[in-house]
C-alpha cells in the first residue's frame, strides 16, 4: 500500500537503483534504509513495550510514538533497531542536532547537472512513503521549530508539509517511528505540545553484570574472559556510584587494551590501566 497521492518507480542510476516517488507532480529521491549488524542484548520488557507502542489493534487505530530514554550508550538505538528488524521492517536513522532545520527533516533541494533542482527525501519521509521505521537519534537535541514541522506527523493526521517542494507528504498506513533521547545536560526542554505526542516513555538503564558480560563477549569475541570480568567489575562498580561509564565505554576499553598490548607488549593490566586512563580519564582508575 502506497500513500493516496503518490506512486513509487525505481531508476537505475551508475549501476544503483534509485527509487523515486512522485507526489502530486514532485518527483523525489529516496533515502536508503541503513542496515548493519547488531543485536539487543538485554531485557525483552523494554522490546515488548517497544512492540506494543507500535502495535495497531484495528483499522481506526493508530500506533504510538515512544520516548526511548536512558544514558548515552545504554543500547537505546541498538535496542530500537533490534526491535524493527525482529517485526521485519526497513529501518531509516535521522541523527537529531542543535542544528537540524525542518528542511532536513523533510524535503531537501540539491541542484543536479546543468542547474536542474532535484528533490531528495530525508530519511524520515523516505520512511513515511515506503511503511519503514524511523528511528529519531537523540531527539532533545534538537530545537523546537524543528519539531513544530512534525507535529501534524505525530497525531491523528499523520503528515508532513514541505514549504521548498510545495507539497503534503501522507505516512504509510505501515510507517512507524520512535525517538531516543539521553538524560544528560546538553539537551533541549521540549514544549509540552511536542512531549505530549511522544507516548510512552520506554526508559533504559545500566546493563546488569550478566548483560554487559554477554555484550561484551558479542562485541570483542577475541577477548579473553579474564579481561571481559575485570571491565565489566570496573562498570558494575562505577554504576554503583552514578558515573556516566556505559558498556560503550567498556567495550571501547576492551579493544584499546588488547590493540596496546599487541602494539607495545604492556601485560594486561598495565595496557588496562592505561585504557581506562586514556579513554573514561583518570577517575576511572578508582573503579579497577
Amino acid at each position: 500500500m502506497k500513500p493516496p497521492n503518490s506512486y513509487l518507480k525505481n531508476e537505475e542510476t551508475n549501476d544503483r537503483i534509485v527509487d523515486k516517488i512522485d507526489i502530486d507532480g514532485v518527483e523525489i529521491s529516496l533515502s536508503p534504509p541503513t542496515t548493519f549488524k547488531t543485536q539487543w542484548i538485554g531485557q525483552d520488557r523494554v522490546q515488548n513495550q517497544l512492540k506494543a507502542s507500535w502495535l495497531v489493534l484495528e483499522e481506526t487505530d493508530l500506533p504510538l510514538t515512544p520516548r526511548i530514554i536512558g544514558p548515552p550508550g545504554v543500547g537505546k538505538t541498538t535496542m530500537a533497531y533490534s526491535t524493527a528488524k525482529e517485526l521485519e521492517k526497513d529501518v531509516y536513522f535521522f541523527q537529531a542536532t542543535m542544528d537540524t532545520r525542518p528542511e532536513d527533516l523533510i524535503v531537501t533541494p540539491v541542484v543536479a547537472g546543468q542547474q536542474e533542482i532535484r528533490y531528495v527525501a530525508s530519511p524520515l519521509v523516505s520512511a513515511m512513503v515506503t511503511g519503514g521505521v524511523l528511528i529519531l537519534d537523540e531527539g532533545n537535541r534538537m530545537a523546537e521549530k524543528s519539531w513544530a514541522s512534525l507535529a501534524p506527523l505525530l497525531d491523528q493526521r499523520r503528515y508532513v508539509e514541505s514549504t521548498i517542494a510545495g507539497i503534503t507528504i501522507n505516512a504509510h498506513p505501515d510507517f512507524r517511528m520512535c525517538t531516543t533521547m539521553n538524560t544528560d545536560a546538553s539537551t533541549f526542554e521540549l514544549p509540552e505540545y511536542i512531549i505530549s505526542r511522544l507516548q510512552p516513555v520506554i526508559e533504559l538503564d545500566f546493563p546488569t553484570a550478566d548483560e554487559e558480560r554477554e555484550i561484551l563477549r558479542y562485541s570483542v569475541p577475541f577477548a579473553p574472559q579474564q579481561l571481559v570480568n575485570m571491565v565489566v567489575s570496573f562498570l558494575q562498580a562505577a554504576h554503583h556510584d552514578a558515573q556516566p561509564y556505559t558498556v560503550r565505554s567498556g567495550i571501547q576499553v576492551v579493544q584499546y587494551c588488547l590493540k596496546l598490548q599487541q602494539t607495545t607488549g604492556q601485560d594486561q593490566q598495565t595496557a588496562l590501566y592505561s585504557a581506562i586512563q586514556q579513554i573514561v580519564g583518570d577517575d576511572g582508575l578508582n573503579y579497577l
